[in-house]
């Protein structure tokens, strides 16, 4: 597994390595604002999509794809779910407590160390999962020039 959430560096943290430029000019700005406008319009998608379709959060979307896109085969921890939604492992159980509910993920203790719990999809939220993902996908394949123009504006 990656680093923690906390136990990362990011790149204003290494300010002094990376030697900044003091200033950005209006082309900066322009472009670091297509990208995040970008951004911006495929999340409230996606955030509309899941609500109407799944009624659910778009943590709740995400926490999903966490555990399905994982290469473990007895799915993924609660601490690996934290850390793919950088969220704290208070509200990872938390998520994970409202998908249960639904019947869209189980949680099972491990048989090598009763302490781990992982995480797996029902086959309800297999296949929910696997139809808001299909609509997600199309979508980024639409939007992915507007995407990729604005992240080579950054570049």
């Amino acid at each position: 597994m990656g680093r923690s959430r906390r136990g990362s560096r990011s790149a204003v943290q290494d300010n002094e390595v990376l030697q900044l430029p003091k200033t950005l000019e209006a082309k900066d700005y322009a472009a670091l604002g297509a990208f995040r406008y970008a951004m911006r319009r495929f999340l409230r998608f996606s955030k509309d999509l899941v609500a109407a379709r799944a009624k659910l959060t778009p943590e709740q979307y995400e926490a999903l794809l966490a555990i399905k896109s994982s290469p473990g085969a007895n799915g993924v921890t609660v601490g690996e779910v934290s850390e793919r939604l950088q969220v704290r492992h208070h509200t990872a159980v938390s998520l994970l407590d409202r998908l249960e509910a639904r019947k869209l993920a189980v949680r099972k203790r491990t048989n090598s160390d009763k302490r781990t719990v992982n995480v797996q999809l029902t086959k309800a939220g297999a296949s929910l999962l696997a139809r808001l993902a299909a609509i997600h996908r199309h979508e980024l394949q639409q939007r992915s020039p507007e995407i990729i123009n604005a992240l080579r504006r950054i570049m």
